[in-house]
């Protein structure tokens, strides 16, 4: 391929109420409200320097549009506008000044069906990183990953990483060693994008880093202190896969999100992907303990570029949902 993807760089996502989402992604969790309006809020991270990672957009409709990718430079656009329709596949221009604080981008959908996006510019913002005055809640820093479930985890896995450039830093195999779930990035970090086995295409989570550990523990007093105990799903805990702490959240609408914290590098090209058994008990969590029946069962909409209405799913190629972890 000869375009440069750099990195998951935002999401855009409809909330039902935005004063009810400010509250919690502002004042419980402490992303920093770069600007808002009516109709939307935009977020971002203590130490990120661009307008936003994150679009709450006030709708009766819930649904994700975009998971948003940055890449290198403006004539990557239309390389990567080129190569999604000789695969037959849809694509969308939005001219610069059609989204707020955002350059001209491409939305597509990929093999999977997912609403893709892809920009070069957006607004620059104060980075805040050394603001600790300001910190508050988990302390956000930046946007780290996505996570969707798709029907069919082994096309999701060899189009990104034959087509669009990602590489694989750990996956889950089943007992016939089929991909079960595959963590890729373009980032020199664990992963940019993973897909995990599910009724699918849906989003599971988005996934954002903080400064250390003890931000997830001091999140949870702060999300109980507010009276948002009953947000906590899983966690905190560490991944055995990716090795990271991590916490996931439900948000007043029902969107997943994870705070993460100290995966590991993975810049070197003869890196070998890190291979679990879908059975292991340490793969979701180092320490063993098992995740709620929710977080298997549980995944927001995404949303047609061109309609705005839900995406057709469809059920998983494989037929084990949830793992059994035999201990």
């Amino acid at each position: 391929m000869d375009f440069n993807i750099i990195r998951i760089a935002r999401a855009v996502i409809n909330v039902s109420d935005l004063n009810r989402s400010r509250d919690f992604y502002v004042n419980a969790l402490g992303f920093v409200e770069t600007e808002s309006d009516d109709q939307h809020i935009y977020l971002r991270g203590l130490e990120e320097h661009t307008h936003h990672s994150l679009v709450l957009k006030k709708s009766d409709k819930l649904g994700v549009h975009a998971l948003g990718y940055k890449v290198a430079k403006e004539e990557d656009l239309d390389k990567l506008a080129a190569f999604f329709e000789s695969k037959g596949l849809k694509t969308k221009w939005l001219e610069e000044g059609s989204q707020h604080a955002v350059g001209r981008a491409l939305h597509v959908h990929d093999v999977s069906g997912m609403p893709l996006e892809f920009f070069c510019k957006m607004d620059g913002a104060e980075r805040l990183l050394q603001r600790y005055d300001l910190y508050r809640g988990a302390r956000i820093q930046r946007i780290d990953h996505v996570n969707c479930a798709v029907p069919d985890v082994e096309k999701a896995y060899d189009f990104f990483i034959n087509e669009l450039g990602f590489a694989c830093s750990e996956y889950t195999a089943t007992e016939d060693d089929r991909i079960w779930a595959a963590w890729l990035h373009r980032k020199q970090g664990v992963h940019d994008q993973a897909f995990m086995n599910g009724e699918g295409p849906r989003l599971h989570h988005i996934g954002f880093w903080l400064p250390d550990p003890l931000a997830l523990i001091h999140c949870c007093d702060v999300l109980a202190s507010l009276g948002y105990g009953d947000s906590i799903e899983r966690g905190p805990g560490r991944h055995g896969l990716s090795n990271a702490f991590f916490l996931y959240l439900r948000d007043p609408d029902g969107y997943r999100i994870e705070l993460y914290n100290g995966d590991y590098l993975t810049s070197d090209p003869d890196f070998k992907p890190i291979r679990w058994d879908l059975d292991d008990p340490r793969r979701q969590t180092f320490w063993g303990h098992k995740a709620p029946d929710s977080w298997f069962n549980e995944t927001s909409p995404f949303l047609d570029i061109d309609t705005g209405e839900e995406i057709t799913v469809s059920e998983a190629k494989l037929a084990k949902i949830k793992p059994e972890f035999i201990i």
